[in-house]
């Protein structure tokens, strides 16, 4: 069953929604106070000096919170999405570790369960030790563990 777009990015639309919001209303209420600087200068209320005003004001909260935020979610979120060694290696680390520790622990039923497991979670395996070893149990070839593996 494929799932939808917005059941995948439900977070992100969330946040799109959210950020729509208080974009629009602050250029709604950005507006009021521009035309009430302007009534009690006696200035004529022009859409140009408006929007200079706002794009201005905008542009500042960008710089001071928006791209500094962005940078550090968006930037280490797509740093972990790559795959850097900085994001990954926890997780293959502790994965090897937890996979020595079932195989010790109940050595019958290890290979079945590691298998159930990572089926349940296929397509998520950063390590491509794994990656491969799932390749070769798809062709029908024999599970065999990868070199250096605790198996």
């Amino acid at each position: 069953m494929k799932k939808s777009i917005w059941h995948l990015y439900g977070y992100g639309w969330v946040t799109l929604g959210f950020f729509l919001v208080s974009l629009v209303g602050h250029w709604v209420f950005a507006w009021f106070a521009y035309v009430d600087e302007q009534a009690a200068v006696h200035a004529p209320v022009e859409v140009s000096g408006y929007l200079v005003q706002v794009s201005r004001d905008t542009l500042e909260n960008w710089q001071s919170e928006f791209l500094q935020l962005l940078w550090q979610i968006g930037g280490l979120a797509f740093l972990l999405y790559v795959g850097s060694p900085q994001s990954k290696e926890g997780d293959d680390r502790m994965e090897a570790k937890i996979d020595a520790i079932l195989a010790a622990v109940d050595p019958k039923n290890a290979d079945v369960l590691i298998d159930q497991i990572d089926k349940a979670y296929a397509g998520r395996h950063t390590d491509p030790r794994w990656t491969e070893l799932a390749k070769k149990d798809s062709a029908g070839r024999p599970r065999s563990a990868p070199a250096g593996s605790p198996k």
